[in-house]
């Protein structure tokens, strides 16, 4: 992508190829192959429940994810540990008409999920950081906006590290729950 089109408003948006470097992740698109990986972290309670998306049943589910919600959203990307070179968790823009919270203009949201065994590694913050970046840089977006439940401390924290700063506490789908923003101006 020609870093002066912007995503917001009127640029063709990113490329598909597009990928994220950091000392211990690459953030890449999501790919078939992907989905054993995907369903180890996707399939443990403790993480679907606190991401607010079903828990992953099977490999075939993980499949059917990656194809239809994952790869047509060309800023979905799969945080891969370099150490293994496979994905263990995920970042990117959540698609439009899916956001837990109203946008401003030139906003769009940000989910991030890690697996299990890597919480309380820093690797979201890595994550976060470098995305933080590219949406800045090469999307062009005015703010980014983080959305929680109200007991997800530990992706409250994700965000404060990386200078989000508290919005409100609203109601989604009648769970309590937390938005913050961060400007990129």
């Amino acid at each position: 992508m020609d870093m002066e089109q912007k995503y917001c408003p009127g640029g063709c948006g990113p490329r598909s190829d597009a990928m994220i470097e950091t000392e211990r992740l690459l953030l890449r698109p999501w790919c078939m192959d992907d989905a054993e990986a995907l369903y180890r972290y996707a399939s443990d309670a403790r993480v679907s429940e606190l991401a607010l998306w079903p828990r992953h049943s099977s490999v075939e589910m993980s499949r059917e994810v990656i194809e239809k919600v994952f790869m047509p959203n060309p800023l979905s990307f799969a945080m891969v540990l370099r150490a293994m070179g496979e994905p263990v968790g995920c970042i990117g823009l959540v698609p439009n008409g899916a956001e837990h919270h109203t946008a401003e203009s030139c906003e769009r949201e940000v989910g991030y999920w890690v697996g299990h065994p890597y919480w309380g590694l820093g690797l979201t913050t890595e994550a976060l950081r470098a995305f933080v970046g590219y949406a800045r840089d090469t999307l062009r977006l005015s703010s980014l906006l983080i959305t929680t439940d109200a007991r997800n401390r530990a992706s409250q924290r994700v965000a404060e590290k990386c200078g989000f700063q508290f919005v409100e506490d609203y109601t989604f789908d009648g769970l309590a729950s937390k938005a913050y923003r961060l400007l990129l101006g």
